[in-house]
């Protein structure tokens, strides 16, 4: 029966997916009925009945609505305007300086923002705007919009990250420890693809006018305060004076004092992002339950050993698994959600990453990684539609623009599977 139980499952999966059904009741409905062809309707209601409370009862997912409210309260306070203003104001005299400044700006947003999404909408009205004015090529301007959006999955404190180490039952804290290393080498990335298109094709990016130091100085006072928020939350989670719960908590509170202070708040504002913050936590919720869900599902019909023993029955090298599974995770990442891509190729996956010598931690960071990849590559590509949404651009145009950005992404990608220490040193630092 579980032979026949597999292929039915993800059938009904990919037809719910087709039918545009929500990821989370598709994975959750069809591992239902695998369950039911498996072990009957009382071993379904059985685990129907556990998963809600297996899913919250991991502490740390409290981390989820805390962090989107921070989110939340920082996109209320536009502060999105003032960092991409401090950063220009440093780097927008180089040729290609404002491109540079709308990754650095990307990076700095994401850091408290952790939305991709809306990293890309927020950049899009803000940064591609000043790059046009100032005569840049419109294909600079979208693919390094689209491309710094994606930052919000990966630098910490990110939910991506929250949601891989919960699916994956890895320390959270260690997760976002390990993640700003690679946040950073990302980011570096970034400029260093706008550095060398200028360089190539320096017409494509005219030089900005420069800054006096006063007029850099003051732009650091909308900048700064956020700053230092993302630093004390990392800060602490890294020195261990807070978990990444309590860390989050101190988090949502300073975006307030920030929104409060910037004299942004009111009371709409925050019913809203409260309002906000709950739809996308009771969303995560949905998806952590559905996973453990069709965590059962896999070990009744025992695919995860099934593939630990096909992978060290090959007589290839581990690394040539690792190729292959990133191939696996570039042509998902076309087609899914980052949080369907993991709660769908994790409990499969990661005991075979594991049985091969790998570290978890470091492996849910290059996934992150290639997720980031997913958000600009066709034919989902979403931070390009919303680039192309909010900018009146054509999609084939944004589309066009991200290549050398996903190229030099790809070259990350190999630097961190090639020295994993660039991951694990750090997190192997902490307290």
């Amino acid at each position: 029966m579980a032979a026949w139980a597999i292929p039915a499952t993800l059938g009904v999966l990919v037809l719910m997916m087709m039918l545009r059904l929500p990821i989370a009741l598709a994975i959750l409905a069809s591992s239902a009925g695998g369950l039911a062809m498996i072990a009957g309707p009382s071993v379904v209601m059985g685990v129907l009945e556990s998963a809600p409370v297996s899913a919250v009862s991991n502490y740390e997912f409290v981390t989820v609505p805390l962090f989107l409210l921070m989110a939340e309260f920082v996109i209320a306070s536009g502060v999105a305007d003032g960092i991409f203003a401090a950063a220009a104001a440093w780097v927008g005299r180089v040729r290609g300086g404002l491109a540079i400044a709308t990754a650095l700006a990307g990076a700095g947003f994401a850091a408290i923002c952790h939305s991709s999404t809306a990293s890309a909408a927020t950049l899009s009205s803000t940064s591609i705007p000043a790059m046009l004015k100032a005569k840049y090529e419109p294909k600079l301007a979208y693919g390094v919009v689209s491309i710094s959006g994606t930052l919000g999955m990966l630098i910490p404190p990110s939910v991506a990250l929250v949601l891989y180490g919960l699916i994956a039952d890895v320390n959270i804290g260690k997760l976002f420890i390990a993640a700003v290393i690679p946040s950073v080498l990302v980011a570096i990335t970034i400029v260093l693809t706008i550095v060398v298109m200028v360089w190539l094709h320096p017409d494509i990016a005219p030089p900005s006018r420069s800054h006096s130091w006063r007029e850099k100085w003051q732009s650091l006072q909308v900048a700064l305060p956020v700053t230092l928020l993302f630093l004390s939350v990392v800060g602490f989670i890294y020195t261990g004076v807070c978990t990444p719960t309590e860390a989050s908590a101190i988090g949502a509170f300073g975006a307030l004092l920030i929104c409060v202070a910037m004299r942004r708040m009111t009371w709409e504002k925050a019913i809203q992002a409260a309002y906000r913050a709950a739809r996308t936590t009771c969303m995560i919720l949905l998806i952590v339950m559905a996973a453990h869900v069709f965590a059962y599902f896999l070990v009744l019909t025992h695919v995860t050993e099934a593939l630990v023993l096909w992978a060290k029955s090959l007589s290839i090298p581990s690394w040539g698994i690792l190729v292959m599974l990133y191939a696996m995770y570039l042509i998902l990442g076309c087609l899914l959600e980052l949080s369907a891509m993991l709660v769908l190729t994790i409990p499969v996956v990661l005991p075979m990453i594991v049985a091969l010598g790998y570290d978890p931690i470091w492996f849910g960071i290059v996934v992150i990684l290639l997720g980031e990849l997913g958000m600009v590559i066709p034919p989902v590509g979403l931070n390009v539609f919303i680039v192309a949404r909010v900018t009146g651009a054509k999609v084939n145009e944004v589309y066009a623009s991200i290549w050398p950005h996903v190229y030099a992404h790809l070259v990350a990608v190999a630097i961190l599977t090639i020295w994993p220490a660039l991951v694990l040193w750090l997190p192997g630092t902490m307290k």
